[in-house]
């Protein structure tokens, strides 16, 4: 999604599994005019998808981003991946404004995290 400069420093806490996550790996073009504006459409979008739970995303210096959601079930992903507002900007992301992006979903079945105190 964005460059989340604003994005916190930790990662999102385990859930209970199974759940589902969309990984979707980016490489955006130089052409970007409405990205940021087009991201917060939908990460404000995304937010209010019952069921969704949450995200993680890490740019690398060379480029790579990658973005991953969380969502309780798969309901919550369908009803987010067929969202009309954001199929269409899936259209514009393909005409303007990624090189390339790679989308993988997953069913997670085992979950933990640790935290240093």
């Amino acid at each position: 999604m964005s460059d989340h400069s604003d994005a916190p420093v930790a990662p999102i806490e385990a859930f209970e599994p199974p759940y589902y996550v969309a990984v979707f790996s980016t490489i955006r073009t130089q052409e970007q005019d409405g990205y940021r504006e087009t991201n917060a459409r939908m990460e404000e979008l995304v937010k209010a998808v019952p069921g969704f739970l949450g995200m993680d995303h890490a740019q690398t210096p060379g480029g790579l981003g990658i973005t991953v959601g969380y969502f309780r079930d798969a309901d919550a992903l369908t009803q987010w991946r067929t969202n009309e507002e954001h199929r269409a900007a899936q259209r514009r992301g393909r005409a303007e404004w990624y090189e390339r992006y790679t989308l993988h979903i997953a069913k997670v079945e085992r979950s933990h995290g640790y935290t240093r105190e």
